[in-house]
């Protein structure tokens, strides 16, 4: 108690002061590396804000700070911060960070009901007389709330969006999204694809043997069509140390027309023959094959890796080949399997270099500017190599 006297109204007042008296709890005690992990906690951007809370009333206590002081500095209650210093003090720093889970009440939809929810979404609406292909959240939750009782799963009744979505998310289905795929229609697939990459591993081991190689070698041949030439209606802005990092390009263009790309893989030394013309026929692709017979010499055989294109097996071109009896010896790759023709990684290599953002004036500019890079290219050559063999040891 103190007395205290008014001036000013001639009374004496009393005063209850009440001083805030010292936490009888156990200190807590930290190792370096604990206390090194609460700091970084203490200041994460990250972690969950209940988990930086708690690791700064830890560090206060540690640090001698009254609670009520650590309660007015974190702002936070102090029912909080004794729940969270009496847990670090009986089970550890690790259990006073993190709550355990607990289930208040025990789950009302039944595993048998998300079942069922997991065998919806696997079916088609169409199926089930909805005019829709495919399933969105909405539509299964309305279908399973229609249905549920009928099926025996009254738990579901009142599903909504958000628990489909969650009964969704604990399995790996997404009925909602499509992805596609290229399926073979040829019953002989596997022994064309077997038979490629037979070629290809005779190819590698003819690469370091000269003798065997001048008796045949092996190209790999595909077309590359629809190769744009654009121009740009206004010039490009060159990278500016003080203005822009990057080349600034204006979104608008103009077309002037396309060609395609008629080109050869020599898997055993990696020179490329290739031509540009403005369209794909069998005439074009006989001036490839007649380029490739002029190329190599005339007492090796020419064995040519190329999908099933119609200008492959015309009868323009069959005429040519019996002109060339025992030259050419074709390869084909199955059918939809033209990703096992190593010449598609020399055009993704020029789709990744010097046709990357091609900008030409005229349509014979980028056939030059085409040829310029294949000229590049063969300066430099690459031996493209298949190196997964692992379907051939299967048979």
């Amino acid at each position: 108690m103190v007395l205290v006297y008014n001036a000013f109204t001639t009374k004496t007042f009393i005063v209850e002061v009440i001083m805030s008296r010292k936490s009888q709890r156990a200190k807590l005690i930290l190792t370096g590396e604990q206390k090194d992990s609460l700091i970084k906690m203490s200041h994460s951007r990250t972690l969950p804000l209940q988990e930086v809370q708690r690791s700064k009333i830890l560090l206060k206590y540690v640090d001698g700070i009254g609670l009520s002081a650590i309660s007015k500095e974190l702002k936070t209650t102090r029912a909080t911060i004794y729940k969270c210093i009496d847990k670090a003090l009986s089970m550890g720093v690790e259990a006073a960070l993190k709550d355990t889970f607990h289930r208040p009440f025990d789950p009302t939809i039944t595993e048998e009901a998300k079942s069922w929810v997991i065998s919806l979404a696997c079916t088609k609406p169409k199926e089930h007389g909805y005019a829709a292909e495919f399933w969105s959240r909405n539509s299964l939750a309305q279908h399973v709330r229609n249905y549920s009782v009928q099926n025996g799963y009254p738990c579901l009744q009142k599903a909504v969006k958000a628990t489909i979505q969650r009964i969704l998310s604990s399995h790996p289905i997404r009925p909602d999204k499509i992805a596609y795929y290229c399926h073979s229609r040829d019953p002989d697939f596997d022994n064309k694809m077997k038979e490629i990459l037979m070629v290809y591993k005779e190819a590698s081991i003819l690469q370091g043997n000269s003798e065997d190689s001048q008796k045949i070698v092996t190209v790999s041949v595909d077309e590359k069509p629809g190769v744009q030439a654009l121009d740009n209606l206004a010039d490009d802005i060159m990278p500016n140390p003080e203005k822009n990092s990057r080349v600034l390009r204006d979104h608008q263009y103009k077309r002037m027309g396309t060609v395609s790309i008629l080109a050869s893989l020599d898997l055993q030394d990696g020179h490329v023959i290739a031509q540009v013309h403005d369209r794909h026929r069998s005439k074009e692709f006989i001036c490839l094959l007649d380029e490739l017979d002029r190329y190599y010499p005339k007492e090796c055989q020419i064995r040519v890796v190329l999908d099933n294109h119609s200008a492959h097996v015309s009868k323009e071109t069959r005429a040519y080949l019996a002109t060339k009896p025992n030259r050419f010896i074709y390869v084909h790759t199955p059918t939809h399997g033209s990703w096992l023709n190593l010449v598609e990684t020399l055009f993704g290599k020029m789709a990744r270099t010097f046709l990357k953002g091609i900008r030409v004036k005229t349509l014979e500019e980028l056939k030059e500017r085409i040829l310029l890079g294949i000229k590049e290219m063969n300066s430099a050559p690459v031996v493209f190599r298949w190196k997964k063999f692992d379907t051939v040891a299967k048979y």
